[in-house]
């Protein structure tokens, strides 16, 4: 006799709950009219049980990391113009205009808000920046390589001023995240590395 049971469809159906907890927790911090983000508000959003989310999740802080971290994109590629104000100006540009979406700006606050709370969000959120910074780490270093940064420069410094702009202006919302705002940082990096080159 046939076997005429359907197959399992257990995993398609846990993938598309998590891609839902997921989608809806990027939709209610985007409300940003003060009603705090729960455990409960996201089951009820996504139609699922609170224990589906534990599941994949330790903690609310947790579940809005990953999805901060999946509106935000971690995979930044490293562009290759050859110059080191080219290549920071198009890695600059195309981040502070992610960043600079009011969507994505303000899951960044959300986000950086749980992880002061949280120790799940926190980890996460070390994850997070790390692998940000990596990224432009990547692309100084070869500027290095290529002559155009002093041997003895920190790096590191050069990466915060960068992150430092970004988030003091996502945090505290004084002033935008645009193209002009990437080309003129873009430009002062350049010269600050060409001057201790200098030096």
């Amino acid at each position: 006799m046939s076997d005429s049971r359907r197959p399992h469809t257990g995993r398609r159906r846990n993938e598309a709950a998590r891609r839902a907890i997921l989608d809806v927790a990027v939709d209610l911090l985007a409300r940003d009219d003060g009603t705090p983000v729960t455990i409960d508000s996201l089951a009820a959003a996504a139609g699922v049980g609170k224990q589906t989310i534990y599941r994949w999740w330790p903690s609310k802080g947790a579940v809005l990391l990953e999805a901060m971290a999946e509106r935000a994109g971690t995979d930044i590629p490293v562009p290759d113009t050859g110059t080191l104000r080219g290549d920071l100006e198009a890695f600059l540009t195309a981040t502070f205009r992610g960043a600079g979406q009011r969507l994505t700006a303000t899951v960044l606050r959300h986000s950086m808000a749980e992880a002061q709370r949280d120790p799940h969000a926190r980890e996460h959120m070390r994850a997070f920046v790390e692998s940000r910074r990596r990224v432009l780490s990547e692309l100084l270093e070869r500027a290095r390589d290529r002559g155009e940064i002093a041997a003895g420069a920190d790096l590191a410094l050069m990466v915060d001023q960068v992150y430092g702009v970004l988030w003091y202006r996502v945090l505290v919302g004084h002033e935008p995240l645009g193209d002009a705002q990437a080309a003129e940082l873009a430009r002062a990096l350049a010269d600050q590395a060409a001057a201790r080159l200098d030096a």
